[in-house]
């Protein structure tokens, strides 16, 4: 039996898309691949892609529109995330961390901040490199999310 289930990829930078297909089959999660552009995606009749126009929000904008309280939003993008927790969605990182509602102001607080910071011309670090443990925990917090919303 099909679930109601739906998992977006904000995928022109994701670097745990094949995790989420395997999870997602595990758990029959349609699953909607949103990107500026083509990418290669399995022939699986769960997986949808979707190309949006050529700019910086179409991807946001377009799985901001389409995420409800049954889907599984993944993203690095601090601003997608609160959109998309607006709709109820579960919304992770590719680290496998959450994004909620209590957390995402102090995230976009400190975005708005370390922006100002890059302005100015301070140097700043980037992200530590992604690992092993990330793609795990991962693995672990989107299967968690698809049981969790099944449930429901």
């Amino acid at each position: 039996m099909a679930s109601n289930l739906t998992i977006y990829i904000d995928a022109d930078a994701c670097p745990v898309k094949n995790e989420t297909y395997k999870v997602a089959e595990r758990h029959t999660a349609l699953t909607w691949v949103v990107s500026n552009s083509f990418l290669q995606v399995p022939r699986m009749p769960f997986i949808k892609q979707m190309v949006v126009d050529a700019g910086p929000d179409e991807a946001d904008n377009w799985i901001a529109e389409n995420c409800d309280h049954h889907s599984v939003v993944i993203t690095a993008d601090i601003l997608l995330a609160e959109r998309a927790l607006e709709n109820d969605a579960i919304v992770l990182k590719p680290d496998g961390k959450a994004f909620t509602k209590e957390t995402i102001g102090a995230a976009v607080a400190t975005r708005a901040l370390m922006e100002q910071l890059r302005s100015t011309g301070e140097q700043m670090g980037g992200a530590a490199p992604f690992s092993q443990a990330d793609r795990s925990r991962f693995l672990q917090a989107l299967h968690e999310a698809c049981v969790k919303l099944k449930s429901n």
